[in-house]
C-alpha cells in the first residue's frame, strides 16, 4: 500500500458533501447558536404552559428541552399545521 498525501480541505468537503446521508443543502441551516449537532434558540412561553412541560419532564425523566423537541416533531409530522 503506497502511502498518499493528504487531499485537499477543498477536495475533503467535496467527499463528504457526497455521502450518501449528507445533508441536502449541506447541513449549513444558520438559524440560531450552534451546540453540537443541534441549534439553540429562544422562545417565549406562557408560564401554565411551562408548567406542564416541566411536569411532563420530572414524570418522564426527560429533560425539558427533549420534551419540547418531541412535541414540535409530533405535532409536525402528524400534520397538526395543515
Amino acid at each position: 500500500m503506497a502511502i498518499q498525501r493528504k487531499p485537499k480541505a477543498a477536495a475533503q468537503a467535496e467527499f463528504i458533501q457526497g455521502a450518501p446521508d449528507a445533508a441536502a443543502d449541506g447541513g449549513t441551516y444558520n438559524k440560531g447558536l450552534a451546540k453540537g449537532n443541534k441549534r439553540q434558540i429562544t422562545i417565549t412561553i406562557a408560564p401554565d404552559l411551562l408548567r406542564r412541560v416541566d411536569e411532563t419532564a420530572a414524570r418522564t425523566g426527560q429533560a425539558r428541552a427533549a420534551i419540547i423537541s418531541m412535541a414540535i416533531y409530533h405535532a409536525l409530522e402528524g400534520n397538526v399545521f395543515q
